[in-house]
């Protein structure tokens, strides 16, 4: 099978030929990949990023971000069987650990992570998963359609979630970034909350499409951003801010968007955080890191998908394009989500 992989870091992948996966346990699911997002922490991976927290061994695949059809099951699987259309967890867990059985199975401890860990992803033709990863569709559900909510869409829709007890009415957020994954907090955002929506990004294409998916106010992040914002808000800035960009100062200028006892979900990463204690004490200012959500928000993520109350900006690529796919996502040429189709 055809499959993009990791040769070198801070190099292009490559497109090789390559044995398709098989099953090793009881529990094991086989995907034919109809549809695989295209991620930053993708140019992460490729920049070495992630080489020490998760010691993959090159070449492997990458690609974390997948949904398709159910290929071959292993002969413990009950909850999936071939021909099914599924959407994958981008972590399978083991359902065993105190994490898992709390709820939190994003923090297993026994996980691993597809085109991130030392295992395999999905952008090629198949993926090995296993079933507590599979979540099954409407058999209608063209998988690259949905694909990028695998991974985008739960983290979005994980921080949005976990902020909707303090979003009342009266209240603001605001969402900095409006691209992969912004598009889709701006959504969540809107079908979880009824507080004011404010988007901030630099691109003024970004910021028409947040409008049409139910941005209340925009700004365009000029330099002058933070004191739009706080002009929009009285003054004080927003209750939360989501900060789907945190490098770059966008972090720093998130906490300066941030109203006293407000919170920022962290949710973008590659920037350093700084900001002096007496702000944290005199101001109550909370901090909050963000990632990807767990296996209960993926199916109530589908649940809106499905209903039409979320939906994916796309932009699809064969898999022969995929160095073009990562490449255009570099230069800020995606709106929305790149998808590469098999």
């Amino acid at each position: 099978m055809k499959a993009v992989r990791v040769h070198d870091y801070h190099t292009d992948p490559k497109i090789d030929d390559i044995a398709e996966p098989e099953l090793q346990g009881p529990l094991d699911v086989i995907v034919k990949v109809g549809g695989a997002g295209v991620c930053r922490t993708d140019l992460h991976i490729l920049e070495g990023q992630w080489a020490a927290a998760m010691s993959p061994q090159l070449p492997y695949v990458i690609g974390h971000e997948n949904a398709g059809w159910v290929h071959a099951v292993g002969d413990g699987v009950t909850n999936v069987a071939v021909g099914d259309t599924v959407i994958l967890h981008p972590q399978p867990s083991c359902g065993l650990c105190l994490a898992c059985r709390r709820g939190n199975d994003m923090h297993c401890a026994n996980a691993f992570f597809p085109g991130l860990s030392d295992n395999d992803g999905g952008m090629a033709e198949y993926l090995r998963t296993t079933a507590r990863a599979c979540v099954k569709l409407d058999p209608s559900t063209n998988p690259a359609d949905v694909a990028a909510l695998a991974d985008a869409g739960i983290t979005a829709y994980h921080a949005v979630r976990k902020a909707v007890p303090v979003l009342w009415p009266g209240t603001t957020a605001v969402v900095q970034g409006a691209g992969g994954l912004g598009h889709i907090g701006i959504q969540c955002l809107a079908a979880l909350t009824a507080t004011r929506i404010v988007v901030v990004d630099k691109n003024p294409a970004a910021l028409e499409l947040a409008k049409e998916i139910g941005a209340d106010e925009t700004v365009v992040a000029d330099g002058s951003h933070v004191d739009a914002v706080r002009d929009l808000t009285g003054g004080e800035g927003a209750t939360v801010v989501f900060d789907f960009v945190a490098e770059q100062g966008a972090e720093n200028q998130a906490w300066a968007m941030t109203a006293p006892d407000g919170y920022q979900y962290v949710i973008g990463y590659g920037g350093q955080f700084s900001a002096p204690t007496l702000d944290f004490v005199a101001g109550e200012k909370n901090v909050i890191g963000n990632i990807v959500g767990t296996y209960t928000d993926l199916a109530e993520l589908m649940v809106l998908a499905q209903a039409g109350k979320v939906t994916l900006h796309t932009k699809q690529y064969p898999l022969d394009a995929a160095l073009d796919a990562l490449h255009d996502l570099d230069a800020g040429r995606v709106r929305g989500r790149a998808i590469l189709v098999p």
